[in-house]
């Protein structure tokens, strides 16, 4: 059964403090939809964990920096209700513009210190609009539990510090990345590349992966960052954003391998930005 939907705040409320009422727990999961396996795994993992899911879908124009990425972004909310149908989530929530930005909103969410690097140092405002509209959206589910994919690392880490620093009474669960047959990290920007640029997007977690394993055998990232860039150029992709080796809880820089280092890379292929990040 397709879950119920609801696009304002005052039903979703309505729902939820019948399930508080109840002595029950909720979880959310977090989306711009376009739901794909990693998605779905995330829903599975919050019904483990939860009596309630609420799964939301917002695509949220303050996250994005180029106003053509926004207009092309997938939008497909009835393939997304049904395929969440396999993972019994109780309600999804699509809240209307409005929902989220009212006339006269002039509130942002700031996160300093892990916003200035990686993806926000090539997206400037990026994670504040992360920020802003994830803080609402736990706010107004009440949650107790909110899960995100690891394949967005620092988004994750962003949100961790975001809700510790506001009190947000939430856990926020990391979940692993889910990736295709061929290496893949699942992405619904997946879907805006061809066939024949998807041939060659895989190439980014090979080199990633031999980057690993060079990293553990006791190679600086600095003896081997240029042949591999060298790689996923050569494989068909037109810049690389970075490719780093950072602590996993600070985002600091690294140059060789220690406890909770991550390898983080973004590149684009064929007008399509791509990001992996892969524990070291």
């Amino acid at each position: 059964m397709i879950a119920p939907i609801e696009r304002t705040l005052a039903s979703l409320r309505t729902q939820t403090a019948l399930w508080r009422k109840a002595g029950e727990t909720i979880g959310v999961v977090p989306t711009m939809g376009a739901l794909h396996q990693g998605h779905l795994s995330l829903a599975r993992a919050a019904r483990a964990e939860c009596d309630r899911v609420i799964v939301t879908i917002f695509v949220n124009p303050k996250q994005f920096n180029d106003p053509d990425d926004l207009k092309n972004y997938p939008r497909t909310e009835e393939d997304d209700a049904r395929k969440l149908e396999s993972t019994g989530v109780d309600l999804i929530y699509v809240p209307d513009p409005e929902q989220i930005y009212p006339d006269g909103f002039a509130t942002n969410v700031s996160v300093g210190g892990l916003t200035d690097m990686l993806c926000g140092a090539s997206r400037p405002g990026h994670f504040d609009g992360v920020a802003t509209v994830v803080s609402k959206l736990f706010l107004q589910t009440a949650a107790d539990f909110a899960f995100f994919g690891e394949k967005d690392y620092q988004q994750l880490q962003i949100v961790r510090r975001m809700a510790a620093d506001l009190d947000i009474p939430i856990e926020v669960v990391g979940c692993p990345t889910i990736r295709e047959e061929d290496g893949l990290a699942m992405s619904s920007r997946n879907l805006l590349l061809s066939d024949r640029s998807r041939v060659y997007a895989p190439v980014l977690a090979e080199v990633m992966e031999e980057m690993r394993a060079q990293l553990l055998d006791g190679a600086a990232l600095s003896e081997i960052v240029g042949d591999a860039q060298a790689r996923v150029l050569a494989a068909g992709f037109n810049e690389i954003d970075y490719l780093e080796l950072r602590d996993g809880r600070d985002l600091s820089l690294l140059d060789r391998a220690k406890p909770e280092a991550r390898l983080f890379a973004a590149a684009w292929l064929a007008g399509v930005r791509l990001i992996d990040n892969m524990a070291v």
